[in-house]
């Protein structure tokens, strides 16, 4: 005889990458164990009836509690931000683990492993972050902290505290090629940047309008393509990070039309913001939607949906960067409106990444409801190595859930669960909002959020399965 189920979720519609189709769910020892008609046996069921029910999303690129320069801090820890990120419908988080210059990447593993431990309501994996590639780095941190589970590393081109030139990016991305790991790219010429900031500063352009005119689109599209040589050279798939236009997405599609692996990922700052946000005159206001790559036009909006649409994006993540703007620590470093170049860059997300493409992507007309899934949680898990586990609706998945309730609802900061102060959409109209969210099987939102400090798991991946295995020659 079978052993009772823990509970069901009663005549769900149920939405994958691939399907749609009417069934009860079975949840046992918090894993999908039965999908099907009149289940029975169960401690406890809810009824889903006449609601949409996908998978918990999976949130591949946000930013927690990371160590920062100066005065400033992250307002989310991996306390408030897996709370925001559950009554959302995120059920597993891949923030990073960041290498300081002159520090080890192991050191850097272990100093966020503590920061997580106890606190994360949902479970989580680290992607790391590379900064200073060392012989040792190369050639024994990162190949045996790939074989333990960390098998997705960022590299940026940008930022002066953390780039890499290119022959460090060629020795990191041979790394990821000999082990089987994923190298995630943020595509930015950094010179370029530096060259028209010094230049606007002198001219005396430094509100935050003019952050977006010291990245256009062009930065973007020459570290793109160079990203895309590099790996062509090396001959290893790449992921680009958080991209915001036409440009780059230019470069992506011609690298596939070559047979290159190029694979790309957006977020909601690029489909809902556009760079009038970061302001029309000198005011400091804007300084809320500073992030990089910047907002582009209106008409760009339409492009990235497009590639939404098309599938030239395989990732939709939130890019959660979370900086306040009231206090000392954030948007104001040490309570000062400083120029552009200053500014903390990144703007809050985990929450509202689901609802704004569900409001305006599936019940706009824009994408189907499998692209929705595939986007937000199933690509996801595969390209980083946590599928099937994560990111589906099929027998022995996590039972990380989201019972979808449709109708209108005005965004507002205060309703939300982040420890951040705005919301760069204060005010849209969504359309849809979680009704409630299961995380293995727990209840962790319905309309309340119930808290269980310390039950997110850290997870061990493994190797994409967005990329196709390779035959030994």
């Amino acid at each position: 005889m079978n052993a009772p189920l823990d509970l069901i979720v009663r005549n769900a519609r149920v939405a994958t990458a691939s399907d749609c189709f009417d069934a009860d769910i079975g949840i046992q020892d918090g894993r999908i164990v039965q999908l099907g008609q009149g289940l029975r046996g169960a401690a406890r069921s809810i009824d889903a009836a006449g609601r949409v029910v996908t998978p918990g999303g999976v949130d591949a690129h946000c930013h927690l509690d990371e160590i920062t320069s100066g005065p400033v801090r992250m307002a989310d820890d991996f306390d408030t931000g897996s709370r925001a990120a559950a009554c959302g419908g995120t059920t597993t988080l891949i923030p990073f683990a960041a290498q300081q210059r002159g520090h080890s990447l192991r050191a850097a593993v272990e100093q966020y492993r503590e920061r997580a431990a106890g606190k994360a309501h949902v479970d989580y994996a680290f992607h790391l972050i590379v900064t200073d590639p060392t012989p040792a780095v190369l050639q024994q941190e990162l190949p045996a902290l790939i074989r333990e589970g960390f098998t997705s590393f960022k590299i940026y081109m940008t930022y002066d505290d953390m780039k890499l030139d290119d022959g460090q990016i060629l020795d990191v991305l041979s790394v990821a090629k000999a082990h089987g790991a994923l190298a995630m790219i943020h595509a930015e010429n950094a010179d370029c940047i530096q060259w028209l900031t010094r230049r606007l500063l002198a001219a005396g352009r430094s509100a935050p309008r003019f952050h977006a005119q010291s990245r256009p689109m062009l930065v973007e599209r020459e570290a793109t393509h160079r990203a895309i040589a590099l790996a062509e050279l090396v001959d290893t798939p790449i992921l680009i990070v958080h991209v915001s236009g036409r440009e780059a997405m230019e470069q992506i599609r011609w690298a596939r039309a070559l047979g290159l692996q190029v694979f790309a990922e957006t977020c909601p700052q690029y489909l809902f913001l556009t760079a009038d946000d970061l302001g029309l005159d000198d005011s400091y206001h804007g300084a809320r939607c500073v992030c990089s790559p910047p907002p582009r036009d209106a008409a760009n909006q339409q492009v990235v949906w497009n590639g939404l649409t098309e599938g030239l994006f395989s990732v939709f993540s939130s890019d959660h960067a979370p900086f306040r703007m009231d206090g000392s620590q954030g948007k104001r470093p040490e309570g000062c409106e400083v120029s552009f170049d200053r500014i903390p860059n990144g703007i809050p997300g985990i929450e509202t990444r689901l609802p704004l493409l569900y409001s305006e992507g599936v019940l706009g007309g824009r994408i189907t409801l499998q692209r929705f899934v595939e986007l937000t949680a199933t690509n996801p898990a595969k390209a980083y190595g946590l599928h099937p586990r994560k990111g589906s609706i099929a027998i022995g998945c996590d039972a990380d859930l989201v019972i979808w309730q449709e109708g209108e609802r005005v965004l507002r900061n205060a309703d939300l669960h982040h420890n951040v102060d705005y919301t760069p959409y204060e005010g849209r109209t969504l359309r849809a909002w979680p009704a409630l969210t299961l995380a293995r099987g727990q209840v962790v939102w319905e309309g309340q959020f119930h808290p269980c400090h310390g039950r997110g798991q850290l997870l061990e991946c493994g190797p994409s399965s967005l990329v196709p295995a390779r035959r030994a020659h």
